[in-house]
């Protein structure tokens, strides 16, 4: 029937009310006003930061999304990224210094200033420009550890209205949680091994044991418990898994609802840390929390 049907089309003659009927065109985006791509390299503390932008089509601007990797940022969210530029987001995606081929040493400290670094750059007059995007309108999204990185962010930076974690991971309150238990040394010993296990060949300048300390020594200021109360009045989005994680984000949530935060939600899905399988419905979740939020 396909080769009958072939034969057929080719065949077939139109006639001349047919011949005069011009097919549809879908209207097209202004070329200079259409979805792109554009790399960079961000200034951290004397390091250049790899990073890309998935800008929005449209004239704009365009509210923006930093999307920030976990440890050591083998699962990149960039479908995810994809998906919100399609939403009329711009994205920023980078590898912190240290990681993935960026040069300078990767720390948890590090990672905290970078996340401020890429704010700042995203606010710089000449890259709002080129990347269409308003620079009021910046929302931090974080997996795992970035989720760490997101809420030390937003929690320095009171211009951030909105923030959302997926899987997010308190190390430091990890770290303090092991040392309280086993003791200093033996506490950092048991975070030194988990970091490890999740591999650290793609980060340079750091150690296992070394990163570990760095945890312990900032717990106090680096905990999630510790900024509920700077972000009470943030609009925040929650998404947990079957990681393992999910009961100390929910937590998070409630000590945020607690200490008055009125616009909090929390989405759990059925899946692993990378959400595997649920990668639409991740996104239909972050999609639809964006969409809802003041413009």
């Amino acid at each position: 029937m396909l080769a009958v049907g072939l034969s057929v089309g080719l065949t077939w003659s139109p006639s001349p009310a047919h011949a005069r009927a011009a097919p549809a065109h879908p209207v097209e985006t202004p070329t200079g006003d259409r979805a792109a791509m554009e790399t960079m390299q961000i200034p951290s503390h004397g390091a250049l930061m790899n990073a890309l932008v998935y800008v929005a089509a449209g004239a704009g601007p365009h509210p923006a999304v930093i999307l920030l990797h976990g440890f050591p940022g083998n699962e990149r969210n960039l479908d995810l990224a994809q998906d919100v530029r399609r939403a009329g987001w711009d994205v920023l995606y980078f590898n912190y210094r240290g990681s993935w081929g960026t040069p300078g040493d990767f720390s948890f400290a590090h990672g905290i200033e970078d996340t401020a670094a890429a704010l700042a750059y995203l606010r710089r007059p000449d890259a709002a420009k080129k990347l269409r995007l308003d620079p009021a309108r910046i929302v931090l999204i974080g997996h795992s550890m970035g989720g760490f990185m997101t809420v030390q962010a937003v929690a320095a930076d009171p211009a951030i209205k909105a923030f959302a974690t997926i899987s997010a991971a308190d190390m430091a309150w990890h770290a303090r949680q092991l040392v309280r238990k086993d003791g200093e040394t033996a506490g950092i010993k048991a975070m030194a091994i988990g970091l490890a296990d999740e591999g650290i060949a793609p980060l340079s300048g750091c150690t296992p044991d070394g990163l570990a300390r760095e945890l312990v020594d900032h717990a106090s200021r680096w905990t999630f418990p510790s900024k509920v109360d700077i972000l009470k009045n943030r609009t925040a989005l929650i998404v947990t898994s079957d990681d393992g994680l999910a009961e100390e984000n929910q937590a998070f949530a409630t000590d945020l609802r607690k200490a008055g935060d009125t616009h909090v939600t929390t989405v759990h899905l059925p899946t692993d840390h990378a959400y595997s399988d649920q990668r639409i419905e991740l996104s239909r979740t972050v999609l639809k929390w964006l969409a809802e939020l003041p413009r």
